[in-house]
């Protein structure tokens, strides 16, 4: 997927449809010239419905179309015949979107099961046509109810990124360039910072042609969770992995120091997020020699208080061992 087409924020505006008018009708027939009330009731205005689809990973589609209407109800008829339904408006949406009111930027719903059905704008009530309304005092009614109005919503899709790995670190820490090695995804690569600006999505193939899929996330800054750069933006995404990888390069100044601040920023933009299983990638190794990795190993195993992983994804190094040791996590 190229990055122009991974949408993640849109707004759309939603319009339901307007229930049918009830019937005002009395009965008529041969031999039968003052029958009773027999106006039929107006339909449902259709409804505008989200539909969880695990197959999109993208908003793309509301990218271009914004406004969505639904049919009308259909207005009753004689003989108590009921209007037509309004015809329902369906909405394909990718797992981990979120709906939000977009004046009170409230959580309406989250879309996190495929199948998933969701109303979001309910379509009006058809009115009850006059038979409903005749009385032993009032046996031929002149009046039917009106159909309700649909209602109106403009409601922001924000795509939380929905995958079984999460690649976390700093700009330009070799993630994009991991997510290329491991999977068959084509992420934009550059020797500076912020060269991806949306997630990537590439799906790992393991043993036995199983599957898992990993995210590249866009490099998180120190003060990300303060909004800083474009930080709740890049941060929001990672709350749907289920496992994060943690990329620091093996030159860095101080990789203890690195790790830190990366697990700091996901702390005070979410506490959960350090409920996840974490795994710590040393990349860009192939800078390294034997005797600098075993000298960096005794200093890692005393500072760092998780796994880690030396892998170089221009080298080819390491790239085995660390599909095994994700695998494993994902089916603790």
């Amino acid at each position: 997927m190229t990055e122009g087409n991974f949408v993640d924020y849109v707004k759309i505006y939603a319009y339901s449809g307007k229930g049918g008018k009830g019937s005002v009708h009395l009965h008529r027939e041969k031999f039968i010239t003052k029958g009773g009330p027999d106006g039929g009731d107006g339909g449902r205005g259709g409804h505008i419905i989200l539909v969880g689809n695990k197959n999109l990973w993208t908003l793309y589609t509301y990218k271009f179309k914004k406004h969505f209407r639904a049919g009308h109800g259909g207005h009753g008829s004689k003989s108590r015949s009921s209007g037509a339904d309004g015809e329902d408006v369906y909405m394909e949406m990718p797992l981990g979107t979120v709906v939000r009111d977009s004046e009170t930027n409230e959580i309406i719903y989250e879309i996190t099961e495929h199948g998933q059905e969701i109303i979001l704008a309910e379509g009006g009530k058809g009115g009850l046509g006059n038979w409903h309304f005749k009385s032993s005092t009032n046996q031929t009614p002149r009046y039917a109810q009106p159909g309700v109005d649909g209602q109106e919503l403009m409601v922001t899709l924000e795509l939380k990124v929905l995958a079984d790995v999460g690649l976390v670190g700093f700009p330009n820490a070799g993630k994009s360039t991991l997510l290329s090695v491991l999977t068959a995804a084509k992420p934009k690569i550059g020797d500076y910072e912020f060269t991806t600006l949306k997630p990537n999505l590439g799906i790992v193939e393991y043993r036995d042609h199983q599957t898992f899929v990993m995210a590249d996330i866009p490099g998180i800054i120190e003060g990300a969770a303060e909004g800083k750069g474009l930080g709740h933006y890049f941060l929001r995404h990672i709350e749907r992995n289920s496992s994060l990888l943690f990329l620091i390069p093996a030159d860095a100044d101080n990789i203890k120091k690195q790790y830190d601040i990366l697990l700091d920023e996901l702390r005070r933009y979410n506490p959960e997020m350090l409920d996840k299983e974490r795994l710590v990638i040393i990349s860009k190794s192939d800078m390294l020699d034997e005797e600098l990795k075993a000298e960096l190993s005794i200093e890692l195993d005393n500072e760092l208080p998780v796994e880690y992983l030396f892998v170089s994804a221009v080298a080819q190094q390491g790239l085995i061992q660390l599909k095994d040791k994700l695998w494993a996590m994902l089916n603790a």
